[in-house]
């Protein structure tokens, strides 16, 4: 079930920042940029996601 949603987007550390050229994506823990879809195993889920992940269980 994790793995369905485990990605950056989905964590508490994931951040988008929208400049004029393009999107940045970061992660605040890590401290560098990132893609939505890339996973690290220092995911933590956002609380909206913790309770999807129940709903689905």
């Amino acid at each position: 079930m994790m793995k369905k949603f485990h990605c950056c987007a989905t964590c508490i550390h994931f951040r988008a920042q929208k400049t004029k050229e393009r999107m940045t994506y970061y992660c605040s823990r890590l401290g560098y940029e990132t893609k939505p879809t890339y996973e690290f195993n220092c995911w933590e889920p956002k609380e909206q996601v913790k309770k999807l992940m129940e709903k689905e269980d």
